[in-house]
């Protein structure tokens, strides 16, 4: 697969999503944790949502237990926590793995094209990466950058 339009996921109540319906939006996906230092992340990707959603950003969570045991929960008290902490209202996945054997195809091919400072395989939770309006990876972000941050580029990426 050579564009982020090609794959497929199971939003967090296990309805299948193409990523074609986020043809022409800018997207930037997040693998998340709800019991990380970096969880309030949730606050400032809920915020760059409400101010660039009608712009044509869209933000795509998905959960990841791979690192420390950060995200025990199951997609319902996961979904909970996120709307009742941080009024999360953006879409979230089913908890998948980033790395490994059983990775997502959406995020090998995230690493793939967008490798990391110290390799490809991401480091720890909240790595982001934003992706344009025509499905090709734009930019990679360490999960210590914060989402205000990114928002420059995400200005660029729905201005292009």
């Amino acid at each position: 697969m050579s564009n982020f339009h090609d794959f497929k996921a199971q939003n967090i109540t296990g309805k299948e999503i193409s990523m074609q319906k986020y043809d022409n939006n800018v997207v930037l996906v997040v693998n998340t944790a709800s019991k990380c230092g970096l969880t309030p992340q949730f606050e400032g990707l809920q915020k760059l949502h409400e101010e660039y959603k009608d712009a044509g950003l869209k933000i795509l969570g998905f959960p990841c237990n791979q690192f420390a045991g950060q995200e025990p929960g199951t997609n319902d008290e996961i979904a909970t926590f996120c709307l009742k902490n941080y009024g999360v209202d953006f879409t979230m996945f089913d908890k998948v793995d980033v790395n490994g054997k059983n990775a997502h195809p959406i995020f090998e091919y995230l690493k793939e094209e967008l490798g990391g400072t110290l390799g490809k395989n991401i480091k720890w939770n909240f790595t982001k990466f934003l992706i344009g309006k025509d499905g090709q990876p734009i930019k990679r972000f360490a999960p210590t950058k914060k989402p205000k941050d990114i928002e420059k580029y995400i200005k660029k990426a729905l201005d292009s």
